[in-house]
């Protein structure tokens, strides 16, 4: 089993981005350029790369590899990205990698790119890349090509060096155990299950009752032998189960309907366990949007307008309405699931402005793009 931080450093420990791995200190899923940039480089890692796996590590400074972070992304609906606009896509995963200097909430990501003996084009336009085109790697550039495309082999012996190098052993897991535990407060429950004699999980979360039921929020869910992050929140509720052969993470999410706040079941995670000492994530939208009154939304709808007009034009805001920019990207985001299109124009636009206002309030703005993601690649 390889040891996923193990394995970012040696990929780092190359002198520059290459044929089989590239960097990026970000990624901007939320837009086209974004998207049409990061599909470039999966198929260019996936033409040229046809019998290894091949790597995308993100979180890291382009001088001196300094490894900076990035925020936990939920990486479910990925696939059906990588499938909507690739022909011959390859399969596709992205990791959430703990590294214990980084601040809570932040990891480093790594995008696994497998092997795909067929050669990999756009299949429709997107940004300024068209429908057909093919990317593939030379040095560290994704580059279109357009005649003379070869599928070669060059760098299976050299990637399976680095994933041997990368294995993990007893003591990585034993001093993977006790760092997740110190590093969780008193005041949360934490615990670790074996699973199949082979994969070691830890989680952690504060533990709420309600009804005879037990939830937790900032749950923390790693997987030691891999040191992968599997789930993080700071927010949202969760219930979490377990059984000999899976783990299972049901996460709600908190709304505010009417003015009280209700939880909203968002999506089940489990995690599958198998006897060959493989695992698998199987994830299921739960989530429903609720109806809500016209007149309720339309109200909604002017009062953050106005709210964003206010910050535009820089005029303090008073106490309440300081307190009411934390409604802001969800009451749009509700606006929009209820089919007031231009809601979700609006809750665009307030991007920077919430970000401007501090992290508390625009972690709401996160929150709405992570659920309205699930919701889309579903």
């Amino acid at each position: 089993m390889i040891n996923k931080r193990l394995l970012v450093k040696s990929l780092l420990s190359q002198n520059d981005e290459n044929s089989f791995y590239d960097k990026k200190l970000k990624i901007n899923l939320g837009s086209k350029e974004g998207k049409a940039k990061f599909l470039k480089h999966i198929c260019a890692l996936s033409n040229s790369n046809p019998k290894n796996n091949s790597y995308i590590v993100i979180g890291v400074e382009d001088e001196g590899n300094k490894i900076v972070g990035v925020d936990f992304f939920d990486d479910s609906k990925l696939q059906n990205l990588i499938n909507a606009y690739l022909e011959n896509p390859p399969r596709v995963s992205y990791e959430n990698i703990h590294f214990p200097h980084l601040p809570n909430g932040k990891v480093v990501g790594l995008v696994t790119i497998m092997p795909n003996q067929a050669l990999t084009s756009l299949r429709k336009n997107i940004w300024k890349y068209y429908g057909g085109s093919v990317f593939v790697r030379e040095g560290s550039i994704s580059l279109p090509k357009i005649f003379d495309i070869k599928i070669e082999d060059n760098n299976s012996a050299l990637v399976t060096k680095i994933e041997t190098h990368a294995e993990n052993n007893i003591q990585l897991t034993l001093d993977g155990v006790v760092d997740f535990l110190g590093a969780h407060g008193d005041e949360l429950v934490k615990k670790y299950q074996v699973f199949k004699e082979v994969f070691v999980l830890c989680w952690a979360g504060l533990e709420k009752r309600n009804k005879g039921r037990v939830y937790y929020s900032r749950v923390d869910i790693e997987l030691i032998n891999e040191q992968v992050k599997l789930f993080y929140s700071n927010l949202d509720e969760v219930e979490i189960q377990w059984d000999e052969n899976a783990f299972i993470i049901t996460e709600y999410v908190r709304l505010n309907i009417e003015n009280q706040y209700r939880f909203f079941p968002l999506e089940e995670v489990k995690i599958i366990f198998k006897e060959n000492g493989t695992y698998q994530m199987e994830t299921e939208l739960l989530f429903s949007p609720p109806e809500m009154d016209k007149k309720s939304l339309f109200h909604r709808l002017n009062a953050n307008n106005a709210l964003l007009k206010k910050m535009e034009k820089g005029i303090s805001l008073s106490p309440s309405e300081q307190e009411d920019l934390y409604q802001i990207a969800p009451s749009y985001m509700l606006c929009y699931l209820n089919n007031l299109e231009t809601a979700k124009e609006q809750l665009i636009r307030s991007q920077k402005l919430l970000r401007a206002q501090g992290e508390s309030v625009y972690e709401t703005f996160k929150d709405t793009q992570r659920i309205l993601r699930k919701i889309k690649y579903n």
